[in-house]
């Protein structure tokens, strides 16, 4: 039995995020699922380092499946990527440990989010970037990101209604860099919770244009309550960027 890790790249513009539902063809896994289970000719299950919500893009996200097949990784790479819609692409394909688990051993994330700064909009890039005209205190968008800096319980920054498990991650840095018009808000962290870096670029937000004082993000882990944060980012702008082994 191989255990078989791919890198995956996708546009979750027409997606309803990663994780299979149903009979529905309109998730990520479900689409690989189909083509790698055609491919070896049996039912493959794929198991993903975490699920990336509808409308949310992937540059890495990981996976991982088992297989008899005795495909050579290079004929498997370019079936699965001939049988692929466009908009999901396998950028490599490693044989690996058995007993490597794409979520279990994942240690960290990268997410950015993408924000359109400007008067005007971007044409092109409206797919994969939000756009956001109002004028921005960078500075005090990064005293607000030095507060969420840590462990902390993110429950306030989540869409989470009730969980059995720890709401506590820890974010290990968050940087807002700007390119002429486009923000990067650039998170590292050992895992998100739903929503909850969409929430937090929101509260940034809120912050930079003023209506929000950085000092407020420790009321919101206070309270623990999600109406004290900032509203919530469409989904196009955030892309997972990188998982950590």
């Amino acid at each position: 039995m191989k255990n078989i890790k791919m890198i995956i790249e996708y546009d979750g513009s027409r997606y309803l995020g990663w994780q299979r539902l149903g009979d529905s063809d309109r998730t990520i896994q479900g689409k690989l699922e189909n083509v790698i289970s055609e491919m070896t000719e049996s039912k493959i299950e794929i198991i993903g380092s975490g699920r990336t919500d509808a409308g949310t893009h992937a540059r890495g996200q990981v996976a991982n499946f088992k297989t008899t097949s005795s495909m050579k990784l290079q004929e498997m790479q370019a079936y699965i990527n001939h049988y692929l819609p466009q908009d999901i692409v396998v950028k490599e394909l490693d044989q690996v440990h058995e007993r490597f688990h794409s979520r279990y051993n994942a240690i960290g994330k990268k997410y950015i989010y993408y924000i359109w700064n400007s008067s005007i909009p971007s044409v092109f890039d409206r797919k994969y970037i939000f756009y956001y005209p109002e004028s921005l205190d960078i500075s005090k968008m990064n005293l607000g990101c030095s507060r969420l800096v840590g462990s902390h319980d993110f429950i306030g920054f989540s869409s989470l209604k009730k969980s059995k498990k720890s709401t506590i991650r820890i974010i290990d840095d968050i940087s807002i860099q700007r390119e002429q018009d486009i923000l990067k808000f650039i998170f590292i962290g050992d895992g998100f919770l739903y929503n909850m870096i969409r929430i937090i670029v929101g509260t940034l937000l809120e912050i930079g244009k003023g209506s929000m004082e950085p000092e407020y993000i420790d009321e919101i882990f206070k309270s623990k309550t999600r109406s004290n944060a900032g509203f919530t980012v469409p989904a196009q702008g955030l892309f997972l960027e990188e998982v950590y082994y």
